[in-house]
């Protein structure tokens, strides 16, 4: 793929250029916690977005084309706005973030392209917002730490493409290890690797190819019902800040007081901070079915309390539900579509694709795709 993204960018703009890479990510526990400063547990993944990029000697035009779609894009550093166009705005986002760090940057070319499926909930935009940032920083010598790359991929998300994404998309695509999760605190940004031995068991993404039309009205939807229940529990106790303060016994007062829709989903963000921190000693101890236990659980919430999934995510993990040979599996991502994500006994791997397959396409006349996944390192210069 990088040497298409290469001869691509010598035949549009015929100069040398660096590469880069930045991965998508997968997310084994603490969904929607990111945004209520909880704890998460990503990794970065061998789906990626590749990069060709160089300066071009202007001023401020920059010239950038998508490999994968054969769009392409020119824009002014000093008169940008978020357009209808889509992909540009994560790229336009970055560069706005630079400027408001009053460094300055000129113009350029740049090719991408990658292997992220789109809309699966593998955080195709963050590795091209992190991408960007990482590439910028380097061939501008803009000296940024990476914690700076991941705030400004972040605030390029929430103020060019809409979306009030937490912080563990970019932070798992520029901080990834490689055989490795990270847990994260989204509160304060300390981290913690742990090595990911799987042992007999691989992981295994189902993608629904699915992806409703609810995905990004209800996200915000539901940062601003978390927000309205921590609202309600500060009433009674001003030191609480987020649903990252609020203990189990706590919110457990709160039923029947708040309303039942807000009670739940703040119940459920609690109790999966909880499951992300014994998920940790799970992996400590090297204990993959308890780590499984915990991903059901973890889906059960998203898809009864949180209410993110859809019958097309329900339907495939209750799939998995069924083969003994499945430690675990649950819905990732946003939700209303995208992937599940399966830890799957490898010497099983070829019958749990066929039943799945089946089963899915018998039930929603969708053939599915699945994908084998290694956990790789975060963004770099190639």
């Amino acid at each position: 793929m990088i040497k298409n993204i290469k001869e691509k960018y010598q035949e549009l703009f015929g100069k040398n250029n660096s590469t880069y890479r930045a991965p998508g990510r997968i997310n084994l526990l603490g969904e929607h916690t990111d945004y209520n400063d909880g704890f998460v547990l990503p990794a970065s993944i061998d789906k990626e977005i590749l990069f060709a990029i160089g300066k071009n000697n202007t001023e401020s035009t920059c010239n950038i084309y998508a490999y994968d779609l054969s769009e392409s894009y020119t824009f002014d550093i000093n008169n940008m706005a978020p357009v209808e166009m889509g992909w540009p705005n994560y790229i336009m986002g970055v560069v706005a973030e630079v400027y408001k760090k009053n460094k300055i940057i000129q113009g350029f070319d740049m090719v991408f392209g990658g292997n992220i499926p789109l809309g699966a909930g593998l955080s195709s935009s963050a590795a091209l917002e992190s991408g960007t940032a990482t590439a910028l920083n380097d061939i501008f010598l803009l000296n940024f730490d990476k914690v700076d790359l991941i705030k400004m991929a972040q605030m390029a998300e929430h103020n060019y493409a809409g979306v009030k994404c937490g912080i563990m998309d970019q932070f798992a695509s520029i901080m990834g290890k490689e055989k490795s999760v990270f847990k994260l605190d989204c509160r304060n940004l300390e981290y913690e690797y742990f090595p990911l031995k799987l042992n007999d068991y691989q992981i295994i993404l189902c993608d629904t190819l699915v992806k409703h039309s609810l995905a990004s009205s209800e996200y915000n939807t539901r940062r601003k019902e978390c927000e309205s229940g921590v609202k309600i529990i500060k009433e009674n106790n001003p030191e609480i800040i987020n649903l990252r303060d609020v203990s189990l016994e706590l919110i457990n007062n709160y039923k029947g007081v708040m309303p039942d829709v807000i009670y739940n989903r703040c119940s459920y963000i609690v109790e999966e901070n909880n499951r992300v921190l014994e998920a940790t000693k799970a992996l400590q101890e090297n204990n993959i079915k308890h780590m499984g236990e915990l991903m059901y659980k973890t889906h059960e919430g998203l898809s009864l309390k949180y209410e993110v999934s859809c019958n097309e995510l329900d339907f495939l993990v209750e799939q998995s539900e069924k083969l003994d040979y499945v430690a675990g599996s649950r819905m990732m991502g946003g939700g209303f579509g995208g992937c599940t994500i399966n830890l799957v006994k490898r010497e099983n791997i070829e019958a749990f694709k066929r039943i799945v397959l089946d089963n899915y396409k018998k039930e929603f006349n969708i053939v599915a795709k699945i994908y084998e996944i290694e956990i790789t390192n975060g963004a770099e210069k190639l």
